[in-house]
């Protein structure tokens, strides 16, 4: 299949979305960080942290995450299925409708329309709309696979094909809700019920954003941006049916020493820390696939963000289930330390992952090269420590948190009060909201990097031939 019979407009299309999103969701995230220490930036109920928070987590995880997805996916699509695209106007037509989706659910969470479902914050007008871009993006995608070219389906395919079969169901079952008006829905669960519905979606939708379409990517970039084969094809496959397998039953492990009964709870853990294994079973097949070549850490500038993504996969997929036991959680639960275990997947693992994604498709799509990698590098090295200071900080001030929740005095009253463990975190919020500056000045010149590329593309298509 000849290269320009492959659709890649679209790919550039949610590129551009995804930086967008992206530059954005860091704003919103840099604003509620200095809130954390400075409440008096809670200027307005429309700028308080209540409402920031979920405008922060929807344009992150669904702008960013979403659209980063979609990019990939389409591009990975079409390459492994030697097939265009089925319906190009489709697709088309998905980019605009996604896009009115998030900037409609960014204005309602602004104005504080929230089911307050965590993940699942919009109300059922914006849930329906939700619903038919995801069938929109599914008939792409099978249309597609169905007239594939290449009869071996690579594992990339399947983890497309798992995130766009299970979002739906997590999505539809989860958000079935009775409409009072236009602006307010009720959930048709309640009590128990809701919440074991709500974290079996709210694990899995993270999962299946997070993990399992960003596991695609890892596959198939890592491979064709060192020009090494996958280590084993054979551990990739079960990897993904173990992974598709266990991470279904997890969610009950958000809702460990409540009235959920306690047979769902030993279920969430028993699989919980299963899944260390298929999760591994990747990283290994990761660190494998270098065997010998090492050296293109340090030659080639895709790898350090492949190979650190994993890594931070891997230790994601360790502190996760473990902090999911009983004893863990009883002290971590509802501390900052869970707040840095989520952001070290998704500003390490999802964010790097997709970045060098992009670093490796845009200048293919565009028929020239990245604009500086220099750039790239200096990217690299900027989102590695904010991160690293910023996760790290919220470990260390999680653990003080929960221990002063936990101490008690010789007459067993409580020691601290919630405004005393408030108070002694401010020092870590500080240092969080500076190690996000210098992770937003990395994003700033990675999405820098890829606008430079497309307009030194243009520049050289526009230049004249010489005779």
């Amino acid at each position: 299949m000849k290269e320009n019979s492959y659709d890649y407009q679209i790919v550039r299309g949610f590129t551009f979305s995804a930086l967008f999103w992206l530059i954005i969701g860091l704003i919103v995230g840099l604003w509620i960080a200095f809130q954390m220490f400075n409440p008096a930036l809670n200027l307005t109920p429309w700028l308080s942290f209540g409402r920031l928070r979920v405008v922060h987590t929807n344009g992150l995880g669904l702008g960013f995450g979403l659209a980063g997805i979609f990019a990939c996916s389409y591009y990975m699509l079409q390459k492994l299925s030697r097939t265009p695209l089925v319906f190009p106007r489709l697709a088309k037509a998905h980019l605009y409708l996604f896009n009115v989706i998030i900037a409609l659910a960014a204005l309602s969470l602004f104005a504080g329309m929230n089911t307050s479902k965590e993940y699942a914050e919009l109300e059922w007008p914006l849930d329906i709309a939700v619903v038919v871009m995801w069938v929109i993006f599914a008939i792409n995608v099978f249309a597609t696979l169905v007239k594939r070219q290449e009869k071996q389906m690579y594992v990339s395919l399947w983890y497309i094909i798992a995130m766009t079969v299970t979002i739906a169901v997590l999505y539809i079952v989860n958000n079935l809700e009775v409409p009072v008006n236009l602006f307010k829905s009720y959930s048709v669960y309640a009590g128990v019920n809701d919440a074991n519905v709500q974290w079996w979606y709210g694990h899995n939708i993270v999962g299946f954003i997070f993990t399992v379409p960003i596991l695609a990517m890892f596959y198939y970039f890592l491979p064709v941006s060192t020009g090494l084969p996958l280590f084993s094809h054979r551990l990739s496959i079960i990897s993904f049916w173990s992974l598709i397998f266990a991470y279904l039953w997890t969610g009950a492990h958000h809702l460990m020493l409540t009235p959920l009964p306690e047979w769902i709870q030993t279920v969430g853990i028993a699989f919980s820390i299963f899944l260390i294994a298929p999760s591994w079973g990747s990283v290994i097949n990761g660190y494998y696939t270098l065997r010998g070549n090492w050296e293109q850490m340090r030659s080639n500038y895709l790898v350090k963000f492949f190979i650190l993504g994993i890594t931070f996969y891997g230790l994601q997929t360790i502190q996760g289930p473990t902090q999911g036991l009983r004893t863990l959680t009883s002290f971590f639960h509802y501390t900052d330390w869970v707040i840095g275990h989520v952001h070290m997947g998704t500003m390490g693992w999802v964010t790097m992952t997709i970045s060098a994604a992009f670093y490796y498709m845009i200048p293919k799509i565009t028929g020239t090269g990245l604009y500086s990698i220099r750039i790239a590098n200096v990217h690299f090295w900027l989102i590695l420590v904010g991160q690293l200071v910023w996760t790290v900080t919220m470990w260390i001030g999680g653990i003080q948190q929960g221990a002063m929740w936990k101490a008690t005095d010789p007459d067993g009253s409580l020691t601290y009060n919630f405004l005393d463990s408030i108070a002694s975190l401010y020092p870590y919020y500080k240092i969080r909201f500076a190690a996000g500056i210098v992770y937003f000045a990395g994003i700033i010149l990675f999405a820098w990097n890829l606008v430079m590329t497309i307009r030194k593309s243009q520049e050289v298509k526009n230049q004249p031939l010489n005779r």
